[in-house]
């Protein structure tokens, strides 16, 4: 068990013949009770205050602990929405491209489409121009032909056959009903 300065204080010598100085030694064992109680006081506040740092060093190195563990937490987190942001952009990209080549390939159908559309048009216009030139030409031909200028150059002799009308069905002179449609209104 350590000393204590009661121990110290309570302490007895016996004495011999020619010892020391009882008073001296009394005084000497005075001073170093209080001495010792002093040392022992601050001992006690100096390991109070060790204990304190102690559990405040065990704080902190809680939160410092807490706060790398919160640090890497959010560092993957980070990487984890990076990771996840370039995956979705790709992904975008991924159906863009898609779609445009859709896009592409439709309009490139249609085209297609319209140029064979356009090519049968200009083929059945080639057919309907060649046919129509060819009736046109036809009627030329027919009207250039000698028997239509011989059929202009024909005159009917009506006086007989207003003879015959007359005759046959009683209707009067052909001139004089002309001039009776002229003359109504």
């Amino acid at each position: 068990m350590a000393l204590t300065p009661t121990d110290i204080h309570n302490k007895t010598f016996n004495t011999k013949f020619r010892g020391y100085d009882e008073d001296e030694v009394n005084g000497f064992l005075e001073q170093l009770m209080k001495d010792y109680e002093n040392v022992l006081k601050k001992n006690e506040k100096l390991e109070k205050t060790v204990s304190d740092n102690e559990a405040k060093i065990t704080h902190f190195n809680l939160i410092e602990e807490t706060m790398q563990k919160s640090i890497l937490i959010a560092q993957e987190a980070a990487e984890d929405v990076r990771k996840n942001a370039v995956q979705e952009s790709k992904l975008i990209i991924s159906e863009a491209e898609k779609n445009a080549d859709r896009l592409v390939n439709d309009a490139l159908a249609q085209a297609r489409k319209i140029a064979l559309e356009v090519e049968v048009l200009k083929k059945q216009s080639k057919v309907f121009k060649s046919r129509f030139k060819m009736m046109v030409e036809a009627q030329l031909d027919m009207i250039n032909t000698e028997d239509w200028d011989d059929l202009l150059k024909y005159e009917l002799d009506t006086s007989s056959v207003e003879n015959v009308a007359e005759k046959e069905l009683d209707i009067p002179n052909v001139d004089s009903l002309d001039e009776e449609l002229v003359k109504k209104p």
